[in-house]
């Protein structure tokens, strides 16, 4: 190998350099390709990294002296641009010459430039500093007439270039989209496709030229326009199903062998533009059925031509099968897909049976017979030597477990966990272990066994969500108190039994668990028992290998369990144990233990049992630290600056240049990027595969317990009810076993099935407990699809006793007030499916319910009419309980006159009125009032002066002292529904922010006179918020999502709800009325709100509700914006 090192390196000069006519003094200096070559011999020849060094070191000192000399011409600091080449490349740093290599691209002939590019390309990453240096050199090597140097340009445009810089390069590059020669149409399109990936902003404007492009006369122009296309395409299909029949026909003619032949690799016509095309048009096709009957034909076509024995006809058979399984299906295609998949399974090869595992882990979500026919051949693949294919089929069995071979299948996973030592397969296996675990558990017994084998084997190295939602499915419980007891005592009793063995090490997230298991429930067991379990938590404290962090779990154990001890001797021996410690946290505890124990009634009403899901009465507001932060502002204390904010004023003092976006996003570690908090997910695609199928599955525990009621193919229980009326005869679970069974035996020939060995029949047996569940008869539970199987642990509703009450009121009160008017009547049919489902689905008809609330009803004047109106027995809703009135003829028609009435009244004091009159100032004299009403472009204020005297008012005059923070301007019209009296005199302005604040004042005076007297002067002042300014961004969810990504400014906090705000419509509704928000989108249990701050600030919020605490995260461009509006929130949503 070093020899053919040595060779290819002795060549490279050669591509650079021209031999030098004549001898010269070639003896008193030696050629570079002698030197260059001596250094590869030298480091080859070498026994140990310390001479390597030595000699790299020695190297690069003389390099640097050459590339530093003012004699060194531009020949030779070429040659020695390549020595620093091959020393950076054995990982030696070489930045003395980066600045040289920038130098060398700038100056010199062709062979010196592209030497000069080569190194800067290797040398610098796309944020170094550097390249701001280059970015002239590119741009008049763009605009050359030489199409070498416009090719160098190019190639460096697409490897490395600084985002900030694409607008100085980018209309060069369009420009070279009409090129003549297809090599410079071929990097501009490739220069395009790396400013799409990484500021896809701003390329947007030039997709009709990424058409042309697509339809090029050369065949690389088109296909590196597949890249773009593949990329859009991924983010946006809907946008682009017109094309469908452009990549139908590009597909057609390749298959077809219409390419130049210099395309096909193997007698294989272009494969790599093959399997672009296919995953373009599995996009394109996927839930359209019109878009997918464009792509059968081609889709057969490419099926039956690629059968030839080549690797690379076996990638594009791969990528047929995945397209077809995603498109709209055809049947046909299914089964040709079907038998490709059988062959690559069955095959021998290791590469060929590694495809197969993974179509069919991808297939096996819409044909879970697939699994039945190769049944015996995954099996067999359990045992395989190779631990990739053996990885693979545990993914396969983990996409089709169920509640029937849940306990095989995870015992299967725990083995295969047993041998493995890398970390990344322990952090997903886990994962799905834990996962599978809390969804099928068939019992407690298994459930804690086998989440203590996770624990074990997991180590320190699995995720934290994992032990957390263990800790916090115990707490919360389930729908049986009896169960939840069970539980938690058994969960008590096999960790005091693993703390009597002795010798065994434990991951110190084990004994976390362990620890906070044993303090919260320790008292299910003998009241003797307490002092047990805390003599066992003391000694785990006096062992070394204990983390300080442990300890600390341990002694949170132990003073929760002191309480409920008869003696003390042990407790008073670790207080004087860690008083005296070092660590500051554990002092700390064991002084507040101390403390405590002291003062034992008051320990016992701190700590409770069995209390640790009892809500606490949090002021995330900190309100009551309002006076002493008034009193530290007014004595010249610093206001409180945001986290975001200080970041950013530390990274503007730091020296250097920065070349990162304005503002940065400071995310949680529970979220990476810029994704929505929607959850934290760990990839459970051990092979890789979750990318390619677009099917993300978590790792960690799903805890809330709610029922799938929405997928692809519409409302699930519909299609479940539908199911169960198919087939109201479901054939026996042991038929369906004996038949999967039979479909292996009958493969055989008789004689062999006779002659079956022990290990054969072993097989068998596992095979017929694995895929017990798959029958098209029984219940299949596949991730992404409807799970038939309730949980074995489910989450128990803390509002589950309101639920039925709201539902019947809102019964009531919707069908005997309004039993006349259309679509209002429920059938109990719909309402006992309504009390079925999910927190959400009864939630949204609560907030119905809620805007037919009896009480709101009787604030209108017109409720005394309708008490007029005389109620009769029904006739054709006597089943229901429903009672229909029916009004007099004169009753309807004054009905419908005061509706008209108050409607437009209430049209125009909600479009006018944002605040009821306010009084400012007022003497003897008079008094000074004022309206706000919110306008789409600013605030108008109006004040309302008031005589209040017998005098008559002669004349009044307001003026508004000037502010920096606002934009006064006088508005001679009054919107206000008020006229002006002779005791009244209206004064508007309109006011606009010049600059965000918290709080704001206008001050002014009223200038009046009265009759014969003097005139005199009133001072007046009054507050404006930022809440005034505030205004509904109206945008779509699309656009919500586009906005989110480019802002920097971020705010995240959660805040407890009450039971009356649990459901997420209602309290949208609360914040869109009182805060001005709007209501973007509610999907699920999330829900995206938008807003602006006048005149044109944006600011975007993102809600989840999980249990009764609703998580918000802000986000906006102006730093002030967040941080307000999460106040104004808390204080609705704890207000209300």
């Amino acid at each position: 190998m070093s020899d053919i090192v040595e060779k290819t390196l002795t060549a490279l000069p050669g591509l650079f350099l021209q031999n030098q006519a004549g001898g010269g003094p070639a003896a008193a200096k030696a050629p570079f390709s002698s030197r260059l070559g001596g250094l590869v011999r030298s480091i080859t020849a070498l026994t140990s990294k310390h001479e390597e060094e030595k000699l790299i070191q020695q190297e690069l000192s003389s390099l640097k002296a050459t590339v530093s000399a003012p004699t060194t011409t531009l020949k030779m600091m070429k040659e020695c641009m390549v020595r620093l080449i091959y020393c950076e490349m054995l990982g030696y740093d070489a930045s003395f010459g980066y600045i040289h290599a920038i130098k060398l691209a700038q100056q010199g002939n062709l062979l010196e430039k592209r030497v000069g590019y080569l190194a800067v390309s290797l040398f610098l990453h796309e944020s170094h500093e550097l390249l701001l240096l280059l970015v002239n050199t590119v741009v008049k090597d763009l605009q050359s007439t030489n199409l070498i140097e416009v090719c160098m340009a190019l190639t460096i445009v697409s490897q490395i270039f600084p985002r900030e810089m694409i607008p100085a390069v980018l209309p060069l590059i369009e420009d070279k989209l009409q090129h003549s020669k297809e090599i410079i149409r071929r990097k501009a399109v490739l220069a395009l496709y790396k400013f799409h990936l990484i500021a896809p902003n701003q390329v947007q404007h030039i997709h009709v030229k990424f058409r042309k492009a697509l339809c090029d006369r050369d065949v690389g122009v088109m296909a590196a326009s597949l890249h773009i296309y593949f990329r859009m395409i991924k983010e946006n299909s809907s946008g682009y199903k017109d094309l469908t029949g452009s990549f139908v026909t590009i597909l057609k003619q390749v298959v077809g062998g219409k390419l130049p032949v210099d395309f096909n690799y193997h007698s294989v016509p272009a494969p790599w533009l093959q399997i672009q095309l296919l995953r373009i048009l599995g996009l394109l096709g996927k839930d359209d059925q019109r878009t997918s009957e464009l792509m059968y034909d081609v889709l057969d076509e490419s099926l039956r031509r690629a059968e030839l024995n080549h690797n690379v006809t076996y990638a594009i058979l791969f990528e047929c099968v995945h397209t077809i399984y995603s498109i709209y299906p055809k049947s046909e295609l299914l089964e040709k897909a079907a038998k490709c998949i059988g062959k690559f399974v069955l095959s021998p090869k290791i590469n060929l049976k590694y495809l197969g595992l993974k179509a069919l882990t991808y297939v096996i979500q819409q044909d879970p017979t697939l699994a039945l026919q190769h049944q015996m051949t995954i099996i067999e693949c359990l045992d395989h030597p190779d631990p990739i294919i053996k990885r693979e089929t545990l993914e396969l069995l983990y996409r089709i477990t169920n509640a029937q071979n849940v306990t095989v299948i995870v015992q299967k996973m725990l083995e295969y966990l047993h041998q493995s030592k890398e970390e990344y397969i322990i952090v997903n296996l886990v994962g799905k272990i834990a996962e599978l675990a809390e969804k099928y558990a068939p019992d407690n017994a298994w459930f804690i066994q086998t989440m203590n084998a996770v624990f074990s084997v997991g180590g320190d190295v699995i995720h934290p969500d994992i032990p957390n939602n263990f800790l916090r499915l115990l707490a919360e419980g389930f729908d049986d108190e009896t169960e939840d007891q069970q539980l938690r005592l058994y969960a008590v009793q096999s960790y005091l039994t693993l703390l009597d063995v002795e010798n065994v090490f434990y991951p110190q997230r084990f004994l976390q668990v362990m620890s906070w298991v044993l303090g919260e429930y320790s008292y299910l067991l003998d009241k003797e028992m307490t002092e047990e379990v805390i003599t066992k938590l003391y000694k785990l404290l006096m062992n070394d290998s204990i983390s300080s962090e442990t300890k600390a779990w341990l002694i949170a154990a132990v003073t929760k369990l002191t309480p409920q001890a008869h003696s003390s001797t042990i407790v008073e021996k670790l207080i004087q144990e860690f008083t005296v410690s070092l660590d500051t946290c554990m002092r700390q505890h064991a002084f507040e233990l101390k403390h405590l124990h002291e003062n034992m009634e008051l320990m016992k009403s701190l700590l409770p049992v069995d209390k640790s899901c009892e809500d606490m009465m949090v002021d995330a507001s900190l309100s009551f630290l309002d006076g002493f932060v008034a009193e530290g502002l007014s004595q010249g204390a610093a206001p409180y600056k945001p986290h975001h904010q200080r970041q950013e004023e530390k990274l503007s003092q730091e020296k250097g240049l920065n070349f990162e976006p304005y503002g940065l996003s400071f995310s949680s570690s529970g979220f990476t990027g810029r994704q929505s908090p929607a959850g934290i997910s760990l990839g459970s695609d051990v092979s890789g595969n979750s990318a390619d199928t677009g099917l993300k599955e978590t790792s960690s525990l799903k805890l809330e317990g709610v029922k799938k009621l929405w997928g692809k193919e519409g409302y699930l229980p519909k299609k479940e009810n539908k199911i169960g009326e198919e087939t109201e005869a479901p054939i026996p679970q042991e038929t369906t076993i004996m038949e999967s069974v039979d479909q292996a035996v009958t493969k055989k020939d008789q004689s062999q099935v006779l002659t079956q060995s022990k290990e054969e029949k072993e097989k068998q047996l596992l095979a017929s407990s694995l895929f017990v569940g798959l029958g098209s008869e029984s219940t299949v539970n596949l991730l992404g699809k409807a799970d038939t199987v309730s949980h074995k642990f489910r989450r128990k509703s803390k509002v589950k006793e309101s639920k039925s009450e709201e539902t019947a009121s809102a019964y009531n009160v919707t069908c005997s007030s309004f039993g006349s008017l259309p679509n209002v009547a429920y059938e109990e049919d719909y309402l006992n499916t309504l009390q079925d489902r999910g927190d959400k689905e009864l939630k949204k008809f609560s907030l119905s319910s809620e805007l037919l609330d009896p009480e709101s009803l009787t604030e209108l004047p017109l409720v005394e009419k309708l008490s007029n109106c005389n109620l009769s027995t029904p006739s054709l809703f006597a089943d229901n309980n429903m009672e229909i009135f029916h009004p007099s003829q004169c009753t309807t028609v004054l009905f419908a006159k005061e509706i008209s009435l108050a409607s437009s009244l209430l049209d125009e004091t909600a479009e006018s009125l944002n605040s009821d009159r306010m009084e400012i100032c007022d003497n003897e004299t008079i008094s000074v009032s004022s309206h706000k009403i919110c306008k789409d472009d600013c605030l108008l204020v109006v004040w309302l002066v008031t005589n209040k005297s017998s005098a008559e008012l002669k004349s009044a005059n307001l003026e508004i002292f000037p502010t920096e923070n606002f934009k006064i301007t006088e508005q001679p019209e009054c919107c206000l529904p008020i006229t002006e009296a002779e005791n009244t005199k209206i004064f508007q302005y309109s006011v606009q922010m010049e600059k965000p604040f918290m709080q704001g004042n206008l001050c002014g005076f009223v200038n009046y006179q009265m009759v014969d007297t003097i005139s005199a002067q009133l001072e007046f002042s009054m507050n404006l918020s930022l809440l005034d300014f505030i205004r509904p961004l109206k945008i779509s969810t699309e656009d919500f999502g586009k906005l989110w990504l480019s802002f920097a400014n971020d705010v995240k906090q959660n805040v407890k709800m009450s039971d009356s705000q649990a459901a997420l419509p209602s309290t949208l509704e609360t914040l869109e009325q009182k805060l001005r928000l709007h209501v973007v989108d509610i999907i699920g249990n999330e829900g995206l709100l938008a807003c602006q701050l006048l005149p044109s600030t944006p600011c975007l919020v993102h809600c989840r509700v999980y249990a009764d605490i609703l998580a918000l995260w802000f986000r906006s461009s102006c730093s002030t914006l967040p941080d307000y509006l999460l106040y104004q929130c808390q204080k609705v949503i704890e207000g209300s």
